[in-house]
């Protein structure tokens, strides 16, 4: 029978790739081109999925779990703070993401 898992050279170009496209998500949304951004990050989740690579947990919160598009604070999220939770609402699709306080600022 064929192995289901990809060569561990492969994976590791796929995690080196994930990892320069969320970088390049990120500088694209400082200079305001959001929409490069998004697309960065479609291509980082097809990456992940075609080599069955797991996104880190830091990531995984750069992008909204339903609408998948990049959140930037102020552009296309907002944060708050309530009773030991971070709220971070996406601005594209109105969900609502709340993480524990303490997991996200050890992340």
């Amino acid at each position: 029978m064929r192995s289901r898992q990809k060569p561990a050279d492969q994976v590791k170009i796929a995690k080196e790739r994930i990892a320069m496209l969320f970088n390049h998500a990120e500088q694209s949304a400082k200079k305001g081109r959001i929409e490069y951004a998004n697309r960065y990050i479609h291509l980082a989740r097809k990456i992940g999925m075609r080599y069955n690579v797991r996104l880190p947990s830091n990531y995984r919160r750069r992008f909204c779990r339903q609408c998948k598009k990049y959140l930037c604070n102020g552009v296309s999220s907002e944060e708050t703070q309530e009773k030991g939770f971070l709220k971070i609402k996406c601005l594209n699709c109105s969900r609502v993401m709340r993480y524990k306080l303490k997991e996200y600022i050890a992340s």
